[in-house]
């Protein structure tokens, strides 16, 4: 073989070479981040983190919603598989609360004992059961089960897309069943600035129900106001106020939906946004207090389209015209509206607002007033002050409630 021959052949075996270890090189991802582990915020500001670990029966879940319900507190509950499978309504009443949701395993295993793809495996059916049942994902939080983790465990529950795996500053250890009064000791005693509080919804954290409120009311006493970890971890971006980042498949309507008392003109105008109809997924958004004086505009309204709307049906909500709405919102089809789009409802020069007439309502099994708020577009406050009800946690099934 003459040597223009040889440095060919040769020539060819390099690129052969070269053209599998850059095929090799495309198919080995990278490895992500070590997911960072947690124990406080990192702030000095008196905020404190609610977070509970939800097991197998979620006994307290609806007691512990209530409660922080009537104190207009947001916390972090972390759920597993199982929690999901054995109580998916309580689940969803979490949600649709406005709490926020992270992943703490399928099968609460002690992750230092387990493989790489048996990590990924009990953090993706999670992932996958909540996404299913209420649309949210649990990225970019999770707890250890038994807050056993090492450098191995947290690399790869980075890999897997979590970010944060979070431990506490303040464990009540009320799985054990201690007391309320022990429960309220252990944190009281240890509150500090940043604080993240672990507590269970099972039954066997017996002490939690009746220590919540004693808990709340102390640190409010104190100067604390409540956050939910993400805002914990994004204090430093928006030191005052509430946050809330948005998600896969989240409009204006459903955020605000999360915020009892918030309108989708508020936080539009509290963000600064041009298009309500367009949000970006990471977009931090800034949610007014339900108690923000800004009102909405004088001369238009806006109306999320739901589902059996037509433009016929929303138009005669608001005593205009098809025409109209259509005219404004540059709509090239009327017959076809998109659930989610935010229309613009023009003026009619009538100061009547839509529809609020009195209606009544039965109350039926599972139903909280909270439930019977947002089905009505109202506040528990109101339904309470209408109906004389001292209890907001204390309804009673076939009770007719009356609705403004």
């Amino acid at each position: 073989m003459n040597t223009k021959k040889l440095r060919s052949v040769i020539a060819k075996i390099v690129c052969v070479f070269l053209g599998i270890f850059f095929s090799l090189s495309l198919a080995i991802p990278a490895a992500a981040a070590p997911a960072q582990n947690i124990t406080r915020g990192p702030t000095t500001e008196r905020v404190v983190a609610l977070t509970f670990d939800d097991g197998a029966d979620g006994t307290n879940i609806n007691t512990i919603l209530q409660t922080l319900s009537n104190h207009n507190i947001k916390a972090t509950f972390f759920l597993t598989g199982t929690g999901i499978n054995n109580h998916p309504q309580r689940i969803r009443n979490i949600v649709n609360q406005g709490h926020e949701v992270a992943n703490h395993s399928y099968t609460h295993p002690d992750f230092t004992t387990i493989t790489r793809a048996q990590i990924r495996s009990e953090l993706q059916r999670t992932e996958e059961a909540v996404l299913n049942l209420t649309g949210v994902s649990t990225k970019p939080f999770f707890r250890p089960p038994f807050g056993a983790y090492n450098s191995t465990v947290l690399q790869h529950v980075g890999d897997a897309g979590y970010r944060y795996s979070v431990y506490w500053t303040i464990d009540t250890i009320d799985w054990t069943g201690n007391s309320s009064t022990d429960i309220v000791n252990r944190v009281m005693s240890r509150i500090t600035p940043g604080a993240i509080i672990l507590m269970h919804t099972g039954a066997g954290a017996r002490g939690t129900p009746a220590a919540l409120p004693t808990i709340i009311t102390r640190l409010k006493g104190l100067g604390y106001r409540f956050v939910t970890m993400s805002q914990l971890m994004n204090l430093q971006a928006a030191p005052s106020g509430r946050t809330y980042t948005v998600r896969p498949g989240d409009t204006l309507y459903s955020i605000a939906l999360r915020y009892p008392g918030v309108s989708v003109q508020q936080i539009v105008n509290a963000s600064n946004i041009s298009n309500p109809n367009l949000i970006s997924i990471g977009r931090v958004l800034t949610i007014p207090s339900s108690g923000s004086t800004t009102p909405p505009p004088s001369s238009t309204v806006t109306y999320t389209v739901r589902p059996g709307d037509t433009l016929y049906s929303i138009a005669l909500r608001y005593n205009t015209t098809v025409a109209r709405i259509v005219s404004v919102n540059n709509i090239s089809n009327p017959n076809l509206i998109s659930i989610g789009r935010i229309l613009t409802i023009p003026s009619t020069g009538s100061t009547t607002p839509p529809p609020s007439s009195t209606v009544t309502y039965t109350v039926r099994p599972g139903d909280t007033l909270y439930s019977i708020a947002l089905r009505y577009n109202t506040t528990v406050t109101r339904i309470a002050s209408v109906n004389n009800i001292s209890n907001t946690s204390l309804i009673r099934v076939g009770q007719v409630l009356t609705i403004r």
